[in-house]
């Protein structure tokens, strides 16, 4: 009954309906080139931005594991002759280019400054940017860290476990170890 309602029936096409249909094709072909324009740059930016986040990590890690490494280069003639804990210079220039070496091959040293018994590594690098949608293609990164070196095992401490009688000659073997037992037991309590 329903079809028969509706057979005699025929849709009529408005005038502008053919229109309506060549613009939705228009629309949808300017929506891919405008998608285009805007996510192609913005997807290009991101991944330079991440190269140089990536390359500026890795300089600034090797950077101060560099500083570290090279304030432990302990000058062992001016130790062996009593004038104090120094670093050296020398060894402690080499041991920076090692580093670098090993842990970012592009990077350059700017300059490895020992002032003390501090040491301060300045770093540098060149990172080409991977698409260069910008005018620069290239971005200079510099990195900067400093490492102390400190003395190390002077006495026995007050939190070691362990009395500082263990540590003399005085008194026999037993009753140090003993001594020592009752202070392990007093320090872990309170």
């Amino acid at each position: 009954m329903v079809a028969r309602r509706n057979a005699g029936r025929t849709l009529a096409n408005a005038p502008g309906a053919a229109l309506m249909r060549a613009q939705l094709g228009q629309v949808m072909s300017f929506v891919a080139v405008a998608l285009a324009v805007v996510l192609v740059p913005v997807a290009a930016f991101a991944v330079d931005a991440v190269t140089v986040s990536a390359a500026e990590a890795v300089l600034q890690a090797a950077t101060a594991e560099a500083a570290v490494e090279a304030a432990q280069q302990v000058d062992t003639t001016a130790l062996r002759a009593a004038r104090g804990i120094s670093i050296d210079i020398a060894a402690a220039r080499r041991v920076v280019r090692d580093v670098l070496a090993a842990e970012a091959p592009a990077a350059s040293v700017s300059s490895v400054t020992v002032s003390g018994a501090t040491v301060t590594v300045a770093t540098g690098e060149v990172v080409r940017l991977p698409f260069g949608i910008f005018p620069a293609r290239a971005v200079r990164l510099d990195a900067l860290a400093s490492a102390r070196l400190s003395g190390g095992y002077d006495k026995p401490s007050s939190r070691l476990p362990l009395p500082t009688s263990t540590f003399s000659s005085s008194g026999s073997g037993i009753s140090s170890v003993a001594s020592s037992s009752r202070h392990r037991l007093g320090w872990m309590n309170g």
